[in-house]
């Protein structure tokens, strides 16, 4: 049947079953009661400051056998994850209460001013179980708002509280042993194995679904915890509303930390369990809005590129009716784009520039493409954090193929066939915007270091980013260099005259048209942008790829199309200088979605605190910009060079 037969009867038989369809890596792990379940931390994280932190910064228990980093992978890395061993620890499907953690030392002065200041900038504990975050329920105002995390401390009337007890809730539901195929995630085919008639284990297991957490700030009495040790039981009973908090932090005072954990057996079967973290708040405004923005833009996009063409169309017909005497007579009676014929294909000024940002353009703009569509189909999921960044390194680094192929192919047909200078081109065009990147990000970097940050790349990542950059990146792009000088140049349809002919003076700045073209494709993506930026900065997981893919399929046309038409408009007053324009007529988007990002800023976080982080948003909203100028410059460009190529070889002239 061979290895196709076997995956259409594996996913047959999925199908078949009634159990959802669990990607690689991602199959539910089998806990029998009395399981040890480990919980693991993350960074602390604020959205005032946008500085992740390490736990154990802070004066809060470790476990006993040392603080472990977890295996991480670039992407966590890169996004300032630091997942790091804790010391709560619970028994699969045992309840227990007033569980004893630890007795912190007498807090010094250094530690008393540091846990103010977390507090202070409302900084979140990020317990992770099973892979899950911990979830906080709240209720204002009537509605029920859903947290990742829970607050280091609270401050009432100048009086610093810390959550010192932990109640959990974790959800269990019966694990399901599946009668079908598993998919293994190695090998050129499927295994295929069948449960069929085996029965399984007759031990009894459960898979984690929910992980709750209600923190809880409580007085404790701390030389009653003197003799006790790790996880034996508190003396006292421990009453935990989380509408009170009664262990004010003092210098030179100890903090005693407790928890509880109860299990509860829940009907949400092991693929549903991240609904709880993907649903959220308006959504109906959310998909009314994208869908109202997609037609609207389609709608008028549609409108220009039908009268556009129509008109175009028109000139074609009636300049290929007349005969070759009729037509030399309109060439001399007629104005317009008719009259650049002669000089459409100038050489552009910084030609070997042009190429090198179109070039990157196009890997980036591949990277996004590839990247949106896979997770769209599932494979980066929220589930499986850093896989996204990892993913986006990834695409970036094998498109450099395509990016020294484009960037060199374009430089010969500049320059009508010239072999001279393409290795310089795609070395460019390999250093260019990775350079760009490299700055931005090493002198934000910097600043994190400054202080001390977790969200700080180590040196020894920037070692590895860099011998990926020149050791894959680099090579790639120099092949794609390679085949794009073998490959033959595009001939231009018409001959470019010695003199160049002189521009008409304009009645308006023809780059005050290119500077208002970014409008309309920021209008395609201005709404989904809020949710992009609320992921990224206030820490709310987006998972709505499939819209975000058919936004930049939007997006795309919209650039390719606005392009087109200030390209021609361009040429119909017998400006011939398009090459530029063209780029930039789509790129000025970023201007507007930079805008955007300082409205942002100031409207939507308020509560940013300091130069330091205003200046790593704005550092970070300037690298995004910049990549998203490159990828729409290179639609708008690559469209015009179409057209203009199209549009003159039509035309017969002599």
């Amino acid at each position: 049947m061979g290895n196709f037969g076997i995956w259409v009867l594996t996913i047959c038989l999925l199908f078949q079953s009634g159990y959802g369809f669990y990607l690689p890596g991602s199959y539910p792990h089998k806990y029998v009661v009395g399981d040890y379940l480990s919980v693991k931390v993350n960074s602390l994280t604020s959205i005032d400051t946008e500085m992740p932190f390490s736990y154990y910064s802070l004066p809060f228990c470790k476990p006993t056998e040392g603080v472990k980093d977890s295996a991480e992978n670039l992407g966590e890395l890169l996004m300032g994850d630091r997942i790091e061993n804790s010391p709560y620890r619970f028994k699969m499907y045992t309840n227990e209460t007033e569980i004893f953690l630890c007795q912190s030392n007498k807090l010094s002065a250094d530690d008393f001013k540091l846990l103010k200041k977390r507090i202070d900038e409302m900084y979140q504990v990020n317990l992770i179980l099973d892979n899950l975050p911990a979830i906080r329920y709240t209720r204002k105002e009537g509605f029920m708002l859903r947290w990742t995390g829970y607050p280091v401390g609270v401050k009432v009337q100048d009086v610093y509280y810390v959550f010192n007890h932990l109640k959990f809730k974790v959800l269990v539901h019966k694990y399901e042993e599946t009668n079908v195929a598993r998919v293994m995630g190695t090998g050129d085919a499927a295994e295929v194995i069948s449960t069929v008639g085996n029965g399984g284990s007759d031990v009894p297991g459960y898979m984690v679904v929910g992980f709750e957490v209600v923190p809880c700030s409580v007085l404790h009495n701390g030389n009653s915890v003197k003799n006790l040790n790790m996880y034996e039981k508190y003396p006292s009973p421990i009453k935990c509303e989380s509408t009170t908090v009664s262990m004010p932090i003092k210098e030179g005072e100890p903090i005693v930390f407790t928890y509880e954990v109860v299990f509860e057996e829940s009907d949400i079967k092991w693929p549903s369990r991240w609904d709880a973290y993907l649903k959220m708040e308006g959504s109906k405004v959310h998909w009314f809005s994208i869908l109202n923005s997609l037609m609207v833009i389609t709608f008028l996009a549609g409108i220009v590129l039908v009268i556009f063409l129509r008109t175009v169309r028109r000139d074609l017909t009636r300049y290929e009716e007349l005969d070759k005497e009729a037509q030399a007579q309109m060439n001399e009676e007629l104005s317009g784009w008719k009259l650049v014929v002669g000089d459409v294909f100038r050489a552009p000024s910084n030609p070997a520039l042009l190429c090198i940002m179109v070039g990157d353009g196009v890997q980036i703009l591949g990277m996004a493409v590839v990247t949106i569509l896979f997770a769209a189909l599932g494979f980066m999921s929220p589930a499986s954090r850093g896989t996204l960044i990892t993913g986006m390194l990834f695409f970036y680094m094998i498109l450099g193929i395509v990016a020294g192929y484009v960037a060199v192919r374009l430089w010969r047909t500049i320059g009508c066939g010239d072999h001279k200078g393409w290795v310089s081109v795609a070395w460019k065009a390999a250093c260019f915007f990775p350079g760009i990147a490299f700055f931005i990000l090493t002198t934000l970097n910097f600043l994190l270091w400054g202080s001390h940050s977790t969200g700080a790349i180590p040196f020894s990542l920037f070692v590895i980013l860099l011998l990926l950059w020149f050791c894959i990146s680099v090579p790639l792009t120099l092949v794609g260099g390679y085949f794009g000088a073998k490959a033959p140049h595009i001939e231009y349809p018409v001959r470019t005259n010695q003199i160049p002919r002189e521009i008409p003076a304009q009645k308006y700045p023809s780059w005050l048209l290119v500077l208002g073209a970014g409008t309309l494709p920021f209008g395609t993506l201005f709404i989904e942008l809020f949710f992009i930026m609320s992921s990224i900065w206030m820490g709310r997981v987006y998972y709505v790829f499939g819209f975000l893919f058919i936004v930049l399929v939007l997006l795309v046309v919209v650039c390719a199309e606005v392009s087109l038409v200030l390209t021609y408009m361009h040429l119909c007053v017998e400006d011939w200088k398009w090459w530029w324009k063209s780029f930039f007529a789509s790129g000025s988007v970023a201007i507007y979605i930079f805008l955007y990002s300082i409205n942002y800023l100031i409207f939507d976080l308020k509560s940013l605190s300091g130069p330091v982080s205003a200046t790593l948003y704005l550092g970070y909203s300037l690298f995004m910009v910049l990549a998203i100028m490159f990828a729409t410059g290179t639609i708008g460009f690559l469209s015009s060079f179409w057209f203009v190529h199209y549009l003159f070889s039509s035309v017969k002239l002599d």
